[in-house]
């Protein structure tokens, strides 16, 4: 039976840790459901999901989802069951502010609608962009914000504009009511405890790949012990 409308009240209350591991598990059994996997083992969702099975078998413990034992977790019960926990189930409208480059390649992102999200309106403050459509949808002006964000009932936006911006678009999606915010603008954020910022930095990404390739290195060009 699908967990699709179940009420608020049976949203278990999970570590950040594992709501952070669920999008994972869900592109997993995606992937599973797509070639016709219809039973998965916690050993083959690991795998595919790259965390170790006991770990796994932790996070959806959680959801009350703890599989049978010698056949493993139904692809599509669990499938429903993360969508519900996530919020998937309802297709909620993102705010895109900022249509530079990547602005326009996040706008022309075609996976977002399978992910259980769809960019419903695009942002600046470039006279030259507004008016201009992208992946069909026009560029508005900033100073439309709060008008869009109420018909359209967003509560998420995507911050991709230079870092200097981003402060003051912040304080404008927060003065519209909008409560959940991806930044892509390289520094931080002053937003009410009611919030939640999640920030991607590419610089950041890279300098902590830089920090393994440079342990890598230094590992190997290390002597080797004297026996």
């Amino acid at each position: 039976m699908s967990d699709r409308g179940a009420p608020l009240s049976e949203l278990p209350d999970l570590p950040e840790a594992t709501v952070a591991r669920l999008p994972e598990y869900l592109r997993a059994l995606h992937v599973l459901a797509e070639r016709g996997d219809d039973v998965v083992s916690s050993e083959e969702l690991a795998h595919a999901a790259g965390v170790n099975s006991a770990k796994l078998r932790k996070d959806l413990s959680y959801l009350r989802s703890n599989g049978t034992r010698g056949v493993g977790y139904d692809v599509g019960q669990l499938i429903d069951k993360i969508e519900h926990v996530l919020g998937l189930n309802q297709h909620r409208a993102v705010a895109l502010v900022g249509v530079g480059n990547l602005g326009q390649a996040l706008a022309g992102y075609g996976g977002f609608g399978s992910r259980g999200f769809h960019i419903a309106a695009l942002f600046d403050v470039d006279p030259a962009r507004i008016g201009d459509r992208i992946a069909g949808l026009p560029v508005r002006h900033i100073d439309d914000l709060a008008e869009v964000v109420a018909l359209e009932r967003i509560a998420i936006a995507v911050i991709a504009t230079p870092a200097h911006a981003a402060q003051t678009v912040t304080d404008a999606l927060v003065d519209c009511g909008v409560t959940s915010i991806l930044n892509f603008a390289p520094c931080v954020l002053s937003v009410p405890e009611n919030v939640d910022v999640r920030k991607v930095d590419l610089a950041i990404e890279l300098q902590i790949l830089s920090f393994h390739e440079h342990r890598k290195a230094t590992l190997t060009a290390l002597p080797e012990a004297i026996s």
